[in-house]
């Protein structure tokens, strides 16, 4: 008895060993383990949901962009002097309990002597409906071809301020739609300068170390104990005034970058101190790869998902510092359109108790500098191979 359950119990199966048979792996067990970093990072940020969402509200910021032309009911400049500081017209789609296509009902106006002030009044007698696919304002796609196509269009003979309008009558929506090309470009730009500065200096430090780490290290500490503010301050006030449009977009651009790099060349620094005394460094080098090529074929791909995150992660303070700038008349300036540009007309406490739809072009600027956040956490959690 006891002799027969030894026996089976220190059995050995002759056939030959399968790590198939006794560890089954099926298909996605096979893919994960054959999966490259990247896609491993895609996998985790893609069950983070939050991030996903902000990641599709980006795409579809950036998605505009190129077609704010066609997008915007009405061109940028283009002024209504008979609806000055008009309220938004809402979209209905039910008139007299009558279904019908998307309308607005038009505004007649009164003026009031006793304060001074236009009072528009919604005559729902006359519904308007709005058209899709349709000709309007002139403009020229891109600077290079002259079209008057756009997605949405005002009622024949009629209005469309679905946001309002300023002080000179221009459609609000519109310009905010134009809006969007600037600030949301000026945070790429300027993010773009940060990382290659970044890049560069960090690696310098981190890699040669020693005198070079030192004078870097040193430098960053200067530039980041000024004040942020005083400092965007005193160098957009040093643009000269008669600069076009251009030159003052891309010097906001560059000062923006110029400030940002420091935080990105420490990490930068911070993982080639714990990377470059890695075996495949060693190697390289032994092999008598140059100190540019161990860089960047070596040490920066290792980590270049951590700079991904970290750089997604800057470009809300980019928004938020031409934004701020342009609120204080020191950024970009009229005739360039920005969310900035368009904050600054709400500075007045009069004319924002009165006409609250001004502050209407904060709205983009949160849902962008939120969207930013919640993806870069998430790209931050996906790119940790410890998470």
């Amino acid at each position: 008895m006891n002799t027969a359950i030894t026996s089976k119990r220190h059995y050995v199966d002759p056939a030959p060993f399968d790590p198939g048979a006794t560890e089954p792996v099926g298909a996605e067990s096979e893919s994960f383990y054959r999966a490259s970093s990247w896609q491993l990072m895609w996998w985790k940020f893609r069950r983070h949901k939050v991030a996903l969402a902000a990641a599709f509200v980006l795409l579809a910021f950036y998605a505009l962009v190129p077609f704010v032309e066609v997008i915007a009911p009405y061109n940028q400049t283009k002024r209504h002097g008979d609806f000055l500081y008009a309220p938004p017209q809402g979209i209905h789609l039910m008139h007299e309990g009558q279904l019908m296509r998307p309308f607005v009902y038009p505004y007649t106006y009164s003026f009031d002597l006793e304060n001074f002030r236009r009072v528009y009044t919604v005559d729902a007698s006359k519904p308007q409906p709005i058209r899709f696919f349709c000709r309007g304002d002139d403009y020229e796609f891109w600077g290079m071809w002259q079209a008057n196509v756009h997605l949405v269009c005002p009622p024949e003979n009629g209005t469309m301020f679905l946001l309002g309008t300023d002080r000179l009558g221009r459609d609000l929506l519109s310009r905010i739609i134009y809006g969007a090309r600037i600030s949301l470009t000026i945070g790429i730009v300027g993010i773009a300068v940060s990382f290659t500065l970044g890049l560069f200096f960090g690696g310098l430090a981190g890699y040669l170390g020693g005198w070079v780490d030192h004078v870097i290290q040193r430098t960053i500490e200067i530039l980041r104990s000024l004040p942020e503010l005083p400092l965007w301050l005193a160098l957009s006030a040093a643009l000269p005034p008669n600069w076009s449009p251009i030159l003052v977009f891309f010097g906001i651009t560059i000062i923006l970058g110029l400030l940002d790099w420091p935080g990105l060349a420490r990490a930068v620094r911070s993982k080639l101190l714990s990377l470059r005394e890695e075996d495949f460094v060693k190697a390289a080098e032994l092999m008598g790869a140059s100190k540019q090529r161990v860089i960047a074929r070596h040490l920066i791909p290792n980590f270049m998902s951590h700079l991904i995150a970290s750089a997604t992660l800057s470009i809300p303070s980019m928004i938020l510092g031409e934004t701020a700038l342009s609120f204080l008349g020191l950024g970009l300036r009229p005739p360039v359109t920005s969310w900035g540009v368009l904050l600054n007309e709400a500075q007045n406490l009069a004319a924002v108790q009165l006409h609250p739809w001004l502050l209407f072009p904060m709205v983009p600027v949160v849902l962008v500098v939120l969207a930013f956040n919640f993806m870069g956490d998430g790209l931050r959690d996906a790119a940790d191979p410890y998470h």
